[in-house]
């Protein structure tokens, strides 16, 4: 490990010195890409250099142990455990730091939340779930733009399609995709019985052109007018765009916007996310001994939490974890749960590279 590490540290004093030349700043792409490489490298390094640092200090105090003045000895073995409860702590950071990288983790993700069984009910919680990931884009400062969605009479959603943008938002969200249950008395019951519902989301990383090459004989193109809940027509220009990707056939409808061009725009969006997350499927499949080890599969069949109103609580089955703060939840504060998440798959992928070692 510590190889590895001194090995990263020399590259990064390496980039420090190409940033430094003016011939670099000249060359716009090469510097953006130096910078890239940099800050990518930039809090290894600064642990790393903090972690040898302590070793010093360490190696230091264990020297003034053999001091005659017992009040050094006294000020060293303070240092000394100070240093060794702080060590192993900082060699687990150094492991997670290691870890290799989720190339999509920087990415902005694409969101869908589809109502599944249960009907008005599933619809009005496919509502509530979208809700409450806007509530925490706009807790983390991210941007959410949406760009299909299918309403229904009492205000639920039977599909919901957005763009969440901002830092790194796909490595905070990536966990979210699969089947969410939800276990409450619907508005419209009389009787106070708890009825049982689900809505599906699926989070994809959104795609650049550059990843994707979507070839213009690849695509087809449908016009039709847009028609909102019940089926009347929004509007009488046919502004409405389907676009199917023929080699896959996968089928993508807007009809959001007014215009056609938008709707279009808007389609092809979605439609190069989707195309995205199929790859990334299929390179989780050829990947499937590394995939079981992870939280999950991703997989949108895959119930992953439970919402219960009664009891006020909510619990994800992939980790046992049951937080009782249902209301705050509901509310965007999905943070501690995300967090574990996050930690149980390091941990993981932890275990995982120790075994292959």
């Amino acid at each position: 490990m510590f190889a590895k590490l001194e090995h990263l540290e020399r590259q990064f004093e390496d980039l420090e010195q190409q940033l430094s030349s003016p011939e670099v700043f000249g060359d716009q792409e090469r510097y953006r890409k130096l910078t890239k490489a940099h800050s990518d490298l930039k809090e290894i390094v600064e642990v790393f250099r903090v972690y040898r640092q302590l070793n010093e200090e360490l190696a230091g105090n264990k020297e003034m142990l053999r001091d005659s003045d017992p009040e050094i000895q006294a000020m060293a073995r303070e240092e000394i455990d100070a240093i060794e409860k702080r060590l192993p702590e900082m060699e687990h950071e150094l492991k997670l730091l290691l870890l290799p990288k989720d190339p999509l983790d920087e990415k902005n993700v694409v969101l869908e939340i589809r109502a599944g069984t249960g009907g008005e009910e599933a619809a009005l919680f496919a509502a509530d779930l979208f809700r409450m990931y806007l509530r925490y884009a706009e807790d983390m400062g991210w941007r959410v733009e949406v760009l299909s969605s299918s309403e229904t009479d009492s205000g639920g959603f039977k599909e919901i399609i957005g763009l969440i943008s901002g830092d790194k938002v796909y490595s905070r969200m990536k966990f979210e995709s699969g089947t969410h249950r939800v276990q409450r008395v619907p508005a419209t019951e009389t009787q106070g019985r708890i009825h049982t519902s689900a809505a599906t989301v699926a989070i994809m990383p959104e795609a650049d052109e550059v990843e994707l090459d979507m070839k213009p004989e690849d695509l087809r193109f449908d016009v039709y007018r847009s028609s909102g809940p019940g089926g009347q027509s929004v509007n009488t220009t046919d502004s409405a765009v389907r676009v199917t990707h023929i080699p896959t056939g996968i089928t993508v409808a807007c009809q959001d916007e007014k215009s056609q061009h938008k709707n279009k725009a808007k389609g092809l969006k979605i439609l190069a996310s989707r195309l995205l997350q199929a790859q990334e499927d299929k390179r989780h499949e050829e990947l499937a001994e590394q995939r079981r080890s992870l939280v999950g599969t991703g997989d949108r069949s895959g119930r992953i939490r439970t919402y219960n109103f009664p009891q006020g609580r909510i619990t994800d089955h992939r980790i046992n974890l049951t937080l009782y703060k249902l209301d705050a939840f509901m509310e965007g504060q999905i943070g501690d749960m995300l967090d574990a998440l996050i930690t149980h798959a390091q941990t993981e992928a932890l275990k995982a590279q120790a075994n292959v070692h």
